[in-house]
């Protein structure tokens, strides 16, 4: 079957918009990247970097197949760093003519006879552009989460400063000052260490409630990744799509399963502190683990446990002058308030009945493979299916949606089937895995295996894992072996 060339929109310029852009142009098709930033990199551009930012995930878990990292880069690369290598990848493929930069995608509409016109703008040029279909690459960490409580504006005429983290660039705006953060993440933790760090008079970390957080190396010896990232642990989880076998052997397994989890946390409480403080979460760690479990900071638990960085468990109530007033009843004086609240999940450009098919009332997305919607044709999404290892998902969800469009899957769905497993998925997370709910249901943690599984066995893959059955259950996933998994997918070639 001859696959006729297409022209394909790719809108984000991220880690998820240069996988799509390299995975449809190595199919033959042409793509018209657009990029809002005048940079590539995403959440990486170092614009949007707060000082001190790194990887949560390994170096060698947060690349692409083609394109490790350099062995002599630390562990976990910085921020610029990642926008480097960033550089690299689309210097290599030559990714970056098929971009436009500073341009705004405004709007998306649906054509009668298929594909969608792109309404577009640059520099307050306006145009239009027909394409065939559209990937979009936006990602999780697109829009500014803002966040206004009541008093904002006089906390700033008092001489206050509010800033959301993507807007902390510059450690030297901290020093002898006051600072509240705000916020659970390891962005938020990030920033209260380096205010510790860059001088800061007082730091205050303001979070809502105690969270499990994950050391880098756990017992202060093993990178984590050899632990939480082996199939061996991913399979202790509750997964969805389980059949009547795999849920007798979870039974006959749960006392040990149990165990394991409970043995973990107490390593973590153990060594991170989190009985000295009363930070030991109330749900069980199995329940809890998703896209949003956090890094420890390296120095966070020293400096709380030494006095240095004050923990309110509660939230912004309100500003009152220079104090910000907590949800708790605690005053704090304040110089400098960050809120480390994070990002808007969405997609503004499309249109509100379109919208209405793609994301239900509680906010959970309806894809397939968290790439497709069946009811809106021609589109798909790359990066949405957030991990541990998002370069990784990013550039296998490409490969799957590229050959999607051209009808190229060995298990090419029906309407019906997405519908179904998409049905299947949102029960699955809304009632026995809460923890998936997170950004949208759009986060494949800490399924990676099983997500990748069926991403290949859709493509057709004749080479599925590991050769070497301890390798394949109780290794991490590896780009290297991903890399011959989707080189033994069928190829093939537009014309």
């Amino acid at each position: 079957m001859v696959v006729k060339r297409k022209t394909v929109a790719v809108i984000g310029g991220g880690v998820s918009g240069l996988a799509a852009a390299k995975a449809f142009d190595e199919r033959g098709h042409r793509v018209l990247g657009f990029e809002r930033s005048h940079d590539f990199g995403g959440v990486w551009e170092l614009s949007r970097s707060y000082p001190g930012v790194q990887t949560q995930s390994a170096k060698d878990l947060y690349c692409y197949t083609d394109h490790p990292m350099p062995d002599d880069w630390p562990e976990w690369p910085t921020g610029p760093l990642v926008h480097a290598y960033l550089h690299s990848y689309a210097e290599k493929h030559k990714l970056g003519p098929m971009f436009r930069l500073n341009t705004n995608v405004e709007r998306m509409e649906r054509c009668a006879k298929g594909g969608w016109t792109l309404s577009l703008e640059t520099k307050g040029t306006r145009w239009s552009e027909y394409v065939d279909f559209v990937a979009v690459s936006t990602g999780q960490f697109s829009d500014k989460n803002i966040i206004k409580h009541a008093g904002r504006d006089g906390f700033v005429q008092s001489g206050g400063t509010v800033l959301h983290s993507s807007e902390y660039t510059d450690t030297a705006v901290l020093a002898d000052k006051r600072v509240v953060v705000l916020g659970g993440s390891k962005s938020a933790t990030d920033i209260a260490v380096s205010a510790v760090k860059a001088g800061a008079s007082e730091v205050v970390w303001v979070y809502q409630k105690p969270m499990w957080r994950v050391p880098y190396y756990i017992g202060g010896l093993i990178n984590f990744k050899h632990v939480l990232y082996m199939r061996a642990q991913e399979l202790q989880f509750n997964a969805w799509g389980r059949t009547g076998l795999q849920k007798i052997l979870e039974g006959l397994f749960r006392p040990l399963v149990w165990a394991n989890f409970r043995a973990l946390e107490m390593l973590l409480i153990t060594q991170l502190g989190l009985r000295e403080l009363h930070m030991i979460p109330e749900e069980p760690i199995e329940e809890t683990v998703s896209c949003s479990t956090p890094v420890v900071t390296p120095g966070l638990f020293e400096n709380l446990s030494a006095g240095a960085i004050k923990p309110i468990q509660g939230t912004f109530d309100r500003y009152e002058g220079k104090n910000i007033v907590m949800t708790t009843g605690d005053t704090v004086t304040a110089d400098v308030a960050i809120l480390a609240v994070g990002w808007k999940l969405g997609v503004p450009f499309l249109e509100e009945t379109e919208k209405a098919k793609l994301i239900d009332e509680d906010g959970q997305y309806r894809v397939y493979r968290l790439s497709v919607n069946p009811d809106l044709p021609d589109m798909g999404f790359v990066g949405f299916n957030s991990s541990f290892c998002s370069v990784l998902s990013a550039e296998m969800v490409a490969n799957w949606l590229v050959r999607y469009m051209d009808g190229q899957l060995e298990n090419q769905p029906s309407e019906s089937a997405m519908r179904e497993d998409i049905d299947m998925t949102l029960a699955w997370k809304r009632t026995q895995r809460r923890a998936a709910k997170v950004y949208g249901g759009l986060c494949s943690a800490p399924f990676h295996f099983k997500h990748f599984d069926e991403l290949l066995a859709d493509m057709g893959a004749s080479k599925l894992s590991h050769a070497n059955p301890l390798s394949e259950n109780f290794s991490y996933p590896d780009y290297k072996t991903y890399r011959e998994c989707l080189a033994s997918t069928p190829q093939y070639h537009a014309e």
